[in-house]
């Protein structure tokens, strides 16, 4: 009898974090089309914003650089007021962002906006990976389930975005992507209410960056930060007369990469070891990047968002598993933190190199660091 009131209760919480998990991604989804199809046009159109390419690149890395400072509050406002009122403020302020993209001009303007969304994102990002791991059992499963639901929005965003700027413009699109945002309101109201639990108090003292921390640094450098930004400009180089529609189909095909694969990179977690597939992965993510400096561009960007779909998944699981309990809050916002850190220097980099630098020694660079990254975690995860 006990035992079976133990699995009914199991079962039943099982339910409530799978619900709980997918209302969140598909808030974020809602919310990220703005972003991201701003990285294809502001790069192509950063006259019509009222900015340079340097500028545009400063502007594409501002949100994720606030994020290194907000993490930490963002967190413990996470743990203290619970995800409801946490995404609800997320979503709204995403919403304004996104309207921000379509009304303001010039630079400062745009930073503004660009800053707004840094703490959005980071509200919301939290949430989602903290509902992930909230049951051990089947977070795999959730990871790779959640990254193929975030993945429809800005799929679907850049693919509209990429058509409807040809004829409305590349500012009016942001009008209808604010609409979107303001949908996932529905689903972010339904996430628990009230408080998650105490925020861990770390030692106020300088830590060395672990192997997984460099590894993320990495990731979100070269891939998330310097691949996504660098791809627009090479395709309006290549396909001048049809740069929107090109970019935009590479970059749509990361996000339907993350759709199909996510799940399956999740399901691979779960079965052979996140950490054996994380290891492998990335290191085929770097002869890749090599290729597009070997001038493979369209079959060597294919492979990257490929790998990268299939790598996403693994990441939380790994760290909740370091950091059992409410200490994978503080876990997971501090691997962020290191990601968001390389994915802002990112476009920073791309837009100051791509003018004056070879595309093979830069992607060549790339692909060195995510080599060394991956030989650093290798000999930390097989200790």
């Amino acid at each position: 009898m006990a035992a079976s009131a133990n699995r009914s209760y199991g079962a039943h919480r099982h339910s409530s974090t799978d619900f709980h998990s997918r209302n969140i991604a598909i808030a974020v989804a809602m919310a990220l089309p703005g972003d991201t199809v701003l990285y294809l046009l502001l790069p192509m159109h950063h006259a019509v914003f009222g900015a340079t390419l340097a500028q545009a690149g400063l502007l594409l890395a501002a949100n994720r650089l606030i994020r290194l400072l907000g993490y930490g509050w963002i967190a413990k406002l996470y743990m203290r007021k619970g995800s409801r009122l946490t995404c609800g403020l997320a979503v709204t302020a995403a919403s304004l962002c996104t309207l921000g993209y379509a009304t303001l001009a010039g630079f400062w303007g745009l930073l503004m906006a660009r800053l707004l969304w840094g703490v959005s994102f980071a509200a919301l990002n939290i949430s989602r990976q903290a509902l992930i791991t909230a049951e051990p059992a089947g977070a795999s499963r959730r990871s790779g389930r959640s990254q193929s639901i975030v993945a429809v929005g800005p799929l679907l965003g850049l693919l509209g975005g990429a058509f409807l700027s040809q004829w409305l413009g590349p500012r009016a699109v942001f009008f209808l992507l604010t609409a979107v945002a303001l949908l996932g309101l529905l689903f972010a109201l339904q996430l628990p209410a009230g408080a998650v639990g105490p925020y861990p108090k770390s030692p106020k003292k300088f830590r060395w960056p672990k192997p997984l921390h460099l590894w993320s640094f990495v990731q979100g450098l070269a891939l998330d930060g310097f691949f996504t930004t660098s791809l627009s400009v090479l395709s309006a180089q290549a396909l001048p007369e049809n740069a929107a529609l090109a970019a935009g189909a590479v970059m749509a095909l990361r996000y339907l990469a993350d759709i199909v694969l996510s799940p399956l990179g999740g399901y691979m977690a779960g079965r052979w070891g996140a950490e054996n597939q994380l290891l492998g992965l990335s290191f085929a993510a770097a002869i890749a990047m090599l290729g597009i400096g070997l001038e493979w561009l369209w079959i060597s960007a294919v492979a990257v968002v490929i790998l990268r779909s299939l790598v996403i998944p693994m990441v939380s699981p790994i760290v909740a598993m370091q950091n059992p309990g409410p200490a994978r809050v503080e876990a997971l916002a501090a691997c962020t933190v290191w990601r968001d850190l390389g994915a802002g220097i990112g476009p920073m980099l791309a837009g100051a190199l791509l003018p004056i630098g070879s595309n093979l020694i830069l992607y060549t660079g790339a692909a060195a660091m995510i080599a060394v990254s991956v030989i650093a975690c290798y000999f930390e995860l097989k200790k």
